[in-house]
């Protein structure tokens, strides 16, 4: 949490600046393309990796597929996890979140830059609503992310288990899955330390429709979960 103070401390005038664009761009919504909009969000999220001492190396790219949508489901370490996601995937991307946290303050701006989706945990309808939104606008090329966990705490480099709810946006649109295993993405804002710090997104092999169309929700959930936790492993014990 101290680096998240610090980063807002020394970055005020330019937060300012990217909270100003991003209304702005909402404002004139039909004079910005997606690619504008996610530009000027990774340019917000630089200007927060300098100032926090924060990197992320990337691996796999390769594995994301070329066309198309596509949803990557990571595991949840933190405030961070999204925003290291944006950083290293180049292509227009954007997040499902939580209703309640989408509101907080630069959240907020943010979510809405990135025409994010937001979910209330609270309201079958907006659920039943917000799944079918996404759906739509996977199958129309969009990429999203998905944290299957549904939430985080403390849980660092473990990995809980998968909510197969989560699947339901992938199976209903066809789209590929991409499993995607962050490590140490919970240290920049749980650690009470100003130190550089680095974390990893991997991007793994994603599953086609091919691949899972005669599995169930809850297997979907347990394979990928399953290749995320092979990877931690794997990478935390070299």
């Amino acid at each position: 949490m101290l680096r998240l103070v610090f980063i807002i401390l020394i970055s005020f005038p330019i937060i300012l600046y990217y909270l100003w664009k991003a209304g702005y761009i909402e404002r004139h919504t039909e004079n910005y393309t997606e690619e504008d909009r996610y530009h000027v969000a990774r340019g917000a999220v630089s200007v927060m990796k300098r100032n926090g001492f924060i990197r992320t190396n990337v691996f796999g790219t390769e594995n994301l597929p070329q066309d198309g949508g596509y949803i990557m489901y990571p595991n949840h370490q933190g405030k961070y996890d999204a925003v290291g996601i944006i950083s290293v995937h180049d292509k227009p991307c954007t997040v499902v979140i939580d209703e309640k946290r989408s509101h907080l303050p630069i959240a907020d701006q943010f979510v809405t830059l990135l025409k994010g989706s937001r979910l209330d945990k609270t309201d079958m309808k907006n659920q039943v609503n917000t799944i079918m939104n996404v759906t739509s606008e996977v199958k129309d090329g969009r990429k999203y992310i998905i944290f299957p966990e549904g939430g985080y705490f403390h849980n660092r480099n473990e990995v809980k288990d998968f909510l197969p709810g989560a699947f339901k946006c992938a199976i209903k649109s066809k789209s590929p899955i991409v499993p995607v295993a962050l490590i140490d993405s919970y240290k920049p804002f749980e650690l009470n330390s100003l130190k550089p710090v680095t974390t990893q997104v991997h991007f793994l092999k994603p599953l086609y429709y091919d691949d899972y169309k005669d599995m169930s929700s809850k297997e979907i959930a347990e394979l990928t979960r399953t290749r995320i936790v092979n990877t931690i492993q794997d990478v935390c014990e070299a």
